[in-house]
């Protein structure tokens, strides 16, 4: 069996209503059961100055998303406001539903992430699985952690929506290819293409190939479980 995903890779404008605009025209021009991954606050980047603005929009934008997704498969993050504390939250979306939700668990610091945001809990990180296929997420910067990769062994897919900054370029391309490798899976990468961040969006197999391309807006892939199968048959790892 194999499954066509879509990782985009996507600026942010000041404006999120736009930012919506641009992820709803993808989910209409994608395959209707398509996995689409979307870059880090892809909707309202990090507006630390406007965050009651930023929840409150990410609350409608779920709303108007929930009404689009049928068959496909949508992960992002928003930054939303949960029990009176601000998080970077990610959601994936099916059939109408929030299918998995998982709060930011290692935040950025360089970034001031802590200075206005929630860390989530390590717990919440663990395989979800949806139509059969066994799903893995991690937040941009937990991508850095090796504990965190063993929490996610069997998964076929691990997304990483990410805002990677662009002087890690090469941390990035080589954690999301080894997590592949050493899984024994699929890692998908949604970053930024904003001027400071990497780019560097790409679909990693567990031989090691690649799909990137830091010119395309949108980024074309191919989920091979039968290359799975075969990976974990051939080097019986875990």
């Amino acid at each position: 069996m194999k499954k066509e995903a879509y990782v985009l890779q996507l600026d942010n404008n000041p404006n999120y209503r736009k930012n919506l605009d641009k992820i709803k025209y993808y989910i209409s021009v994608l395959p209707k059961d398509a996995i689409i991954l979307a870059p880090e606050v892809c909707l309202t980047d990090y507006d630390y100055e406007n965050l009651e603005e930023a929840c409150k929009f990410s609350e409608i934008a779920l709303n108007e998303l929930l009404n689009l997704i049928d068959r496909q498969i949508l992960t992002l993050t928003l930054l939303r406001k949960i029990d009176g504390k601000y998080v970077n939250q990610a959601v994936v979306i099916n059939q109408r539903t929030v299918v998995h939700t998982q709060n930011k668990h290692k935040l950025f610091k360089l970034g001031n992430e802590d200075k206005y945001l929630k860390a989530g809990s390590g717990e919440d990180i663990k395989i979800f699985e949806i139509n059969g296929i066994k799903f893995g997420l991690l937040i941009c910067f937990e991508l850095r952690y090796k504990e965190l990769w063993q929490k996610l062994e069997g998964a076929d897919v691990i997304l990483i929506p990410s805002q990677w900054g662009l002087p890690r370029k090469r941390h990035l391309e080589i954690l999301g290819n080894a997590l592949a490798v050493v899984n024994q899976c699929y890692t998908l990468i949604a970053n930024s293409s904003k001027a400071d961040m990497a780019s560097s969006s790409a679909i990693y197999a567990p031989m090691g190939g690649v799909t990137i391309d830091d010119a395309a807006e949108c980024i074309k892939g191919e989920i091979d479980f039968k290359q799975i199968k075969f990976m974990r048959r051939y080097l019986k790892l875990y």
